[in-house]
């Protein structure tokens, strides 16, 4: 099999794409040959040095894959219910607890779903992260309403897009920050406001577009001085959802010193005054955070999430979108394109 390794901290130009045995699938293990994988921005984090739920370096990262089983382990898949039993052949979708940059996995069968006909490996690679961390935002935490006002920060990212269809589907008024040259692409996916928060003062817009009152739910995966803009805009009972880190990355190929310093300069603006308890209840508003890759432990809430979105993929209701696929031996390229932010959804491996 084909890998790409993270063998040290620093840009994109540090990762090396390597070959190793094809691993064989321990019990309770499917073998998949991979036809996509999922970038995502932890990925381009765990590169940095900067996320510290990714595995020691040298590593391979990679949180979803999509392909066909190829061999299966002893007791494998052991589910009880017929959609959990797999055999060579099947195509799927998997999430992976790292390891998914790579052109062979061995995944745990309850972390594996069948892939809906019709869905080609590409777009199945780009679904079980972005839609599964939207779902956690909107539906299990947000309690989203018809007629609800949501602000999703990088809103043309493969978890805002996925978060725009969900806002959709709900009946929700969506505004979104994006910058100018990306405004068009969301006016057409639906989008009802985007605002570039380079060129204009987000808080001051936003209150205009609600004509002061706000908005019931902001999905905010940047960090630092983005959190307080998103507090200040937050109508009464409104949550803020937090579910990364962004603002410590610098959009380019950094230095050691220069990664530390954006570090330093985004953990210096996070309004830790404004999350204490007390100022929150005086407030009237609520600070909810989520993350992904530690709840492992509850295979029960992502079979639950995916049983739902995948149903409403089947009934064309959600539109996942692929910008670019690069192939592995260009993983380079595509961290590159990630953390400089010229994607219109997902960016994806492919063999």
């Amino acid at each position: 099999m084909r890998q790409v390794w993270i063998p040290r901290v620093g840009g994109p130009e540090v990762l090396r794409l390597r070959e190793a045995p094809d691993p064989s699938p321990a019990p309770g293990e499917v073998r998949i040959r991979v036809a996509a994988s999922g970038v995502n921005f932890s990925d381009v984090l765990a590169r940095l040095g900067l996320y510290q739920d990714a595995p020691p370096l040298p590593t391979v990262v990679g949180y979803e894959v999509a392909g066909v089983v190829d061999a299966i382990g002893p007791d494998a898949p052991g589910g009880d219910r017929p959609d959990d039993r797999f055999a060579v052949g099947d195509e799927v979708i998997a999430l992976t607890r790292f390891g998914g940059y790579s052109d062979v996995v061995c995944v745990p069968a309850a972390q594996v779903m069948r892939r809906p006909p019709g869905m080609d490996a590409q777009i199945g690679a780009a679904f079980p992260v972005a839609y599964a961390t939207a779902y956690a935002l909107l539906i299990e935490v947000g309690r989203i309403r018809t007629g609800d006002r949501v602000l999703i920060h990088g809103v043309a990212g493969g978890v805002g897009l996925a978060a725009l269809d969900l806002c959709q589907l709900h009946g929700v008024e969506a505004f979104g920050t994006a910058s100018a040259s990306k405004h068009a692409f969301l006016r057409d996916r639906g989008l009802d406001q985007a605002i570039d928060p380079r060129q204009t003062d987000l808080v001051a817009e936003v209150r205009r577009l609600t004509k002061g009152a706000g908005v019931d739910l902001v999905l905010d995966p940047i960090g630092g001085r983005s959190w307080r803009a998103s507090l200040a805009l937050l109508a009464p009972l409104g949550k803020l959802v937090v579910y990364g880190f962004s603002a410590m990355a610098p959009n380019v190929s950094p230095s050691r010193v220069r990664s530390v310093v954006s570090t330093a300069g985004a953990l210096a603006e996070v309004p830790w005054l404004h999350f204490n308890p007390i100022g929150l209840m005086h407030a009237n508003r609520g600070v909810h955070g989520i993350n992904l890759g530690r709840l492992w432990d509850h295979p029960d809430l992502f079979r639950r999430w995916f049983d739902t979105l995948l149903h409403w993929y089947d009934e064309g209701r959600l539109h996942p979108r692929v910008d670019r696929a690069f192939p592995l031996a260009e993983a380079a390229a595509a961290h590159r394109y990630v953390q400089e932010r010229h994607n219109l959804g997902k960016v994806v491996l492919i063999p």
